[in-house]
């Protein structure tokens, strides 16, 4: 049996077509998910433009680094910060998070769930 093999998506951040999932202006997809059926993890992007706030409550565990643009981000418990390119963030299955821009943010994202399920 020969040994399982990388997978390498070129140039992803330039070239993957984000799928609209909410609203007039936020896009998820998913570009590798793992193949494991017990805890399987998914990663791909994020991206919001201007307009309407989307409020997400994740089902599942999730980190989150931008990449481009900002976001203002707040939760439940009373939280908000101002994200910029190189912030990280992990959002515990449960939590409800509110995400604003005043132009765009871009994200790259993994979590712990199965391929679509966001």
């Amino acid at each position: 049996m020969s040994p399982p093999a990388l997978k390498h998506f070129p140039k992803a951040q330039s070239t993957f077509q984000i799928p609209l999932i909410a609203n007039e202006n936020a896009f998820l997809g998913d570009i590798a998910t793992s193949t494991d059926s017990d805890k399987p993890i998914s990663a791909g992007f994020y991206r919001l433009k201007k307009g309407t706030p989307l409020v997400y409550e994740y089902t599942y565990h999730e980190m989150k680094i931008i990449l481009e643009g900002s976001f203002d981000i707040s939760d439940e418990a009373g939280n908000k910060v101002h994200a910029v390119p190189g912030d990280v963030f992990y959002f515990p299955k449960g939590s409800k998070i509110t995400f604003t821009t005043d132009d765009y943010g871009y994200a790259f994202y993994t979590g712990q769930r199965a391929e679509g399920a966001a």
